[in-house]
């Protein structure tokens, strides 16, 4: 057994934000859960910076930097803010890796010499900020369908590959794949774009008007598109050609996938596409996750409404910032940031179930028991019973919850978790065991705070992949052979 899961490669033109983190934040929860499942050895984790192209030499001329120097400096702001985020990643690609180059150059070399990639005038609609030819059909008001800014009109040679040679297989296996665009609205969304005749895609840059990138191996006159350029990442980083031309990966294909809405059709379209010419089995699952936004925009550099990661793990702790992002709202749909809507999350889930179970318990088994762990007990009555069932239950109502066809909803493994907590804290009210004490049932006692600590140990455990932090300061209490309350773990914001 294997996981293969990806995010996408950054574009370093400005520093990492919210919408970053986010992605590599589920990626890693993910990744987390299935080494838990499979093992170390059996996950592997990609990440890593998109580096070429007309924005990145242009924000280094305005840092007064070479492209590559600026790359460096960005790109250590991006490992320093995953490590900052408890990130678990196997690898971090960066585009400007001759590892990365060579596999470049390699799919170009093939594709050519298939006939895929052919020289022709283009003549149209150019948007420099996303870097993007566009038909003029789609163009409305010369400004572009993406971001809404100003378009140019470009007459030059170029180089294309044959998109519209595979649409029909393109089409056939999202239909007969139903796991392989989430959510189904975002393949709904890719299946209502393929109605139209898909244009050929510009696959290059001449070097008179953008020198940073790869050159092309059969003409050197030109560099490589940077869309087609980072998309061979997902194969770059983990596998290699053999002289016939075949590709070689423990890895490939990839199980996930995981992009923002905003590049789907990249990667729903154009990246398959180039695999199926290659002759490489296409990925099983690409999820397009959503926004989160600010009032009704979604952040951006633009608009002057990027929030930094940094300032909301500064004030409230990485495993809190984790827990937020993946519960707040389902994956793939857009979220509403805002500091208040944390601290709600804090105090309502955090302090009020989480930390008040945890403190709870252990207070009790330190005054109740001297700190020793009480001693295993079967289960009597009907409030331990479920109890129990609930433990026994929630790996498999996690595992669901996290697979591709319930298009990995960690808000409601989160829920399946938060259930346990909930029945957990009732069973503390309901059986009120300050009660037992007094008329001596030892029995019973020991009984009740030995469930508690199972559940708890199945709950900081099923933690382990979204808040890894906090999981182990749970289980580092519940190891020890005396056991005390410490310190809360989620103290109140007033």
């Amino acid at each position: 057994m294997k996981f293969y899961i990806t995010t996408p490669l950054y574009y370093i033109n400005a520093e990492p934000h919210i919408g970053h983190s986010y992605t590599n934040i589920a990626a890693d929860c993910l990744a987390r859960y299935m080494r838990q499942l499979y093992g170390e050895e059996s996950v592997y984790l990609l990440t890593g910076t998109d580096e070429h192209g007309q924005k990145i030499k242009k924000a280094a001329q305005q840092a007064g930097k070479d492209p590559k120097e600026f790359a460096d400096t960005v790109v250590e702001q991006f490992k320093h803010l995953w490590k900052v985020l408890d990130i678990s990643y196997n690898d971090f690609i960066r585009t400007t890796e001759q590892r990365h180059i060579n596999t470049v150059k390699r799919v170009l070399e093939i594709l050519y010499r298939k006939g895929d990639i052919y020289l022709a005038k283009y003549e149209g609609w150019y948007c420099t900020p996303c870097e993007t030819f566009w038909p003029s059909s789609q163009v409305s008001k010369e400004q572009c369908p993406d971001c809404q800014r100003p378009v140019e009109r470009v007459k030059e040679k170029n180089y294309f590959f044959r998109l519209s040679k595979y649409q029909d297989w393109l089409i056939n296996h999202i239909h007969t794949h139903p796991c392989f665009i989430r959510p189904s609205v975002r393949s709904r969304e890719i299946l209502s774009f393929l109605q139209q005749p898909l244009t050929d895609l510009c696959i290059s840059r001449p070097r008179e008007r953008l020198s940073w990138g790869i050159e092309l191996p059969f003409d050197s006159s030109y560099v490589t598109y940077v869309w087609f350029d980072a998309l061979i990442n997902y194969i770059s980083a983990v596998g290699t050609f053999d002289s016939q031309d075949r590709y070689h990966s423990r890895w490939w294909p990839a199980d996930l996938h995981l992009v923002g809405k905003d590049i789907l059709r990249q990667h729903a379209i154009y990246w398959p596409i180039m695999l199926y010419a290659l002759g490489i089995e296409p990925p099983k699952t690409i999820f397009a996750h959503g926004w989160w936004l600010m009032g009704k925009d979604k952040m951006s550099k633009s608009r002057g409404n990027i929030i930094s990661p940094y300032t909301i793990v500064e004030r409230f702790g990485v495993d809190v910032y984790r827990y937020f992002l993946l519960k707040d709202v389902p994956f793939g749909q857009d979220g509403h940031f805002s500091e208040e809507a944390v601290i709600k999350r804090f105090n309502s889930d955090l302090a009020n179930d989480l930390g008040n179970l945890v403190h709870r318990t252990l207070s009790m088994i330190e005054k109740y028991l001297e700190g020793k762990p009480p001693k295993e007990r079967e289960c009597r009555d009907r409030e331990e019973t479920e109890i129990e069932r609930k433990i026994e239950n929630l790996p498999s109502q996690i595992r669901n919850s996290l697979s591709a066809e319930n298009d990995f909803n960690f808000a409601f493994a989160l829920e399946q978790i938060w259930e346990l907590v909930n029945m957990a804290n009732k069973f503390i009210e309901e059986t009120k065991p300050w009660i037992l004490l007094k008329e001596k049932k030892t029995e019973k006692l020991e009984r009740f705070l030995f469930l508690l600590l199972k559940a708890i140990k199945k709950i900081a455990e099923s933690l382990q992949a979204f808040m890894p932090q906090t999981a182990r300061v749970i289980l580092e209490h519940l190891e020890k052979e005396e056991i005390k309350k410490g310190k809360a773990l989620f103290p109140r914001i007033r």
